[in-house]
């Protein structure tokens, strides 16, 4: 009984998230959004250097490692993003369409906060599948340099996820 319980309530949460994020490549572009503001806030940083060890003559032993091609940058991009995602509501335009906005105030929105709160929990969550779908492809591209300003939606949400066709 408890399984079976248990199970229905993990289906329901992922039909309810599933259901709630009806134009998924809108809220890939939100997030694309935010990934490209972390790379544009990036710092020119130093190599990495990884030369720890002695040698049997008292020389620095190992690698120095360029931060841009570092794991360690696209863990710092990648990390907290779906954090982030939860400052995204959906905003009505018209009657017929939506949109991600960033809320840089809650208490101004022509939705209901507990509404909007909602809309965030469920990006944020959707963040958190993408990433997990297309961190491997991504983190690879990040570190190739592929990946140039103004570009991370067509990598991220056409040619990775593919959530958006080329045409839209």
């Amino acid at each position: 009984m408890a399984k079976s319980m248990a199970l229905l309530v993990l289906l329901f949460t992922v039909f309810s998230v599933a259901v709630s994020i009806d134009d998924k490549c809108a809220a890939c572009n939100a997030v694309s959004v935010e990934l490209e503001i972390g790379l544009s806030k990036e710092k020119p940083r130093n190599h990495l250097d990884m030369r720890h060890r002695l040698d049997s003559k008292g020389q620095r032993k190992g690698k120095v490692i360029d931060y841009r091609v570092s794991e360690l940058r696209v863990v710092e991009l990648l990390d907290g993003l779906c954090d982030k995602m939860q400052d995204y509501t959906l905003e009505k335009i018209n009657s017929t369409s939506q949109e991600w906005i960033k809320v840089h105030d809650w208490n101004v929105l022509t939705i209901s906060k507990q509404e909007a709160k909602a809309y965030a929990n469920d990006i944020a969550t959707y963040c958190g599948r993408l990433l997990e779908e297309t961190e491997d492809e991504l983190a690879e591209l990040i570190k190739k340099g592929s990946v140039k300003a103004g570009e991370m939606s067509k990598v991220l949400c056409q040619d990775l996820s593919k959530h958006c066709s080329p045409s839209r």
